[in-house]
């Protein structure tokens, strides 16, 4: 009975060292995976300060889980540094180009005024008003092509403020109204809100994104003119630009806003095919965005949506 009662207190102890011991165990692991998951949470801590660097890890001392992080990591923070260098090019490229080309097509444009004053004949002054024509148009693509790349590659950042959307809008619409009565055609402003109506925007940029519509308005309209018009809604401020020129089909209108895309029935005009392309990006990048309804043959309406200050 004795010899019973001693091998039950064996069996009894075994077991209270055996709950000890898996009690143990399971906090040691919990420990270590907490310490895990703390020494992971230091890394994507210093990924997203940008003060993250690899270093030395053993099996022993790291899980393989926290070995395939680091190298994760380490090669997002490489190709951040590539696209920052690449972005860095870039920028040198775009500065090169557009200094280089200054120069030589002032010059150009300057040597066509001498002439233009000087006793030639008439065939050579026509010849040189066309060299003027093309030096100006030349020096209007470049221009539009540097502007687009800047902005594509993030180099221009918009800075967006609560502003006059009524303010904007005639100061545009100024820009352009000797464009359109040389063309024989009315620009007009009008207003459906006779208070001051304010939006959040970048004003020089907007003034482009505007200034390319309206452009494109009296490039297409060969009678009557564009009419303009503030529509303030609950979270946004459109900026309507109607036309009589000569519209859109259904079917382009998905198209109109692509880079370098040009219509058969505009190609004949001057253009690169990016001034709405640049509007649109101009808007998206402020939060709002652009719209188009239109028919062939009866003219189009773009509208220009700017938040308001939330």
């Amino acid at each position: 009975m004795e010899m019973f009662h001693t091998i039950s207190v064996f069996f009894f102890l075994a077991g209270i060292l055996s709950l000890l011991g898996a009690i143990l165990l399971t906090i040691v692991t919990l420990y270590k995976r907490k310490m895990a998951l703390q020494r992971m949470r230091q890394m994507l801590d210093a990924a997203i300060d940008g003060s993250f660097a690899e270093s030395t890890f053993e099996e022993s001392l790291y899980s393989a889980v926290e070995n395939k992080l680091s190298e994760y990591l380490n090669a997002s923070e490489i190709s951040a540094r590539r696209t920052a260098e690449e972005k860095d090019r870039i920028k040198a490229l775009i500065a090169d180009i557009s200094h280089q080309t200054k120069t030589p097509i002032s010059n150009i444009l300057i040597y066509t005024e001498l002439l233009k004053e000087q006793g030639l004949p008439e065939e050579a002054r026509q010849n040189v008003t066309l060299l003027e024509s093309q030096a100006q148009k030349l020096s209007f693509l470049i221009a539009a092509l540097v502007k687009l790349s800047r902005l594509e590659t993030g180099i221009i950042v918009l800075h967006a403020r609560e502003g006059s959307v009524t303010g904007l809008t005639e100061e545009v619409c100024k820009q352009f109204e000797q464009r359109a009565r040389d063309k024989g055609l009315y620009l007009r402003m009008e207003s459906t809100d006779m208070q001051e109506v304010t939006a959040v925007f970048d004003a020089k940029w907007t003034g482009e994104a505007l200034g390319n519509v309206i452009d494109n308005a009296i490039k297409y309209t060969r009678a009557g003119g564009i009419t303009v018009t503030i529509k303030p809604y609950e979270l946004f401020v459109g900026i309507e630009v109607a036309d009589t020129g000569i519209g859109i089909s259904e079917e382009e209108q998905a198209r109109i806003f692509g880079r370098f895309y040009r219509t058969m029935e505009v190609s004949g005009e001057e253009g690169l095919g990016i001034g709405l392309y640049l509007s649109r990006q101009i808007l998206q990048m402020e939060g709002g965005y652009i719209k188009v309804a239109s028919e062939a043959g009866k003219g189009a309406r773009f509208t220009l949506y700017l938040q308001k200050k939330g």
